[in-house]
């Protein structure tokens, strides 16, 4: 019984990066900071806020990793995975934690928990586009900080517009997805599990 959850486990962990990696790659809207917008990161928050910590990490990380590198932004890919992988855990972590201390409704539940780790996102890209613009430059100076800075801010509004509509589009698809007995199972803390 227990390869059998962990093949069960594992098979809609690789399904949820393959559909985290579609929906970033099924509507992109270019940036000026050579990014771009989608809709993938609903798929980010709802990984983490389904599958748990581990699995959400490596689904939402893993399927964002393979849509920038099939989409040719492969100079996102590792911090893509790293940034995204993160956003699902924070997501999953507080979505557990405040199921268990709040007596509320999932939607209020997934926005408390999906800002934060939108938050997270944005900084994650912020502070990676500094990085970028100084190991491009081949200088780690305080003139290509500034300019690393300077395009970093410019990439902030678009960031912060990709994660509301990710928290947005996730209001509407968590109630859907809960209808499924296997997902509401695993949105539900331990103890209500035992019941």
């Amino acid at each position: 019984m227990n390869i059998l959850k962990n093949t069960k486990t594992l098979a809609v962990t690789a399904l949820m990066a393959a559909f985290t990696c579609i929906a970033t790659m099924s509507i992109r809207i270019p940036t000026p900071t050579l990014g771009y917008i989608h809709p993938g990161d609903c798929l980010v928050l709802l990984c983490g806020v389904i599958l748990g910590p581990v699995a959400g990490f490596l689904a939402a990380g893993i399927g964002s990793m393979f849509a920038d590198i099939l989409s040719g932004y492969v100079i996102y890919a590792i911090p893509t995975l790293i940034i995204k992988g993160v956003t699902a855990l924070i997501a999953s972590l507080l979505f557990r934690r405040l199921k268990q201390v709040w007596n509320t409704k999932q939607t209020f539940l997934f926005i408390a928990a999906g800002i934060p780790a939108e938050i997270n996102m944005v900084f994650g890209y912020f502070l990676n586009k500094i990085i970028q613009t100084m190991f491009l430059a081949g200088s780690y100076s305080y003139e290509t900080f500034a300019v690393g800075f300077t395009s970093a801010l410019s990439g902030i509004f678009t960031n912060c517009v990709q994660g509301a509509a990710g928290v947005i589009l996730g209001i509407l698809l968590l109630p859907v997805l809960s209808q499924i007995p296997d997902v509401r199972t695993w949105l539900a803390p331990k103890a209500e599990k035992n019941i």
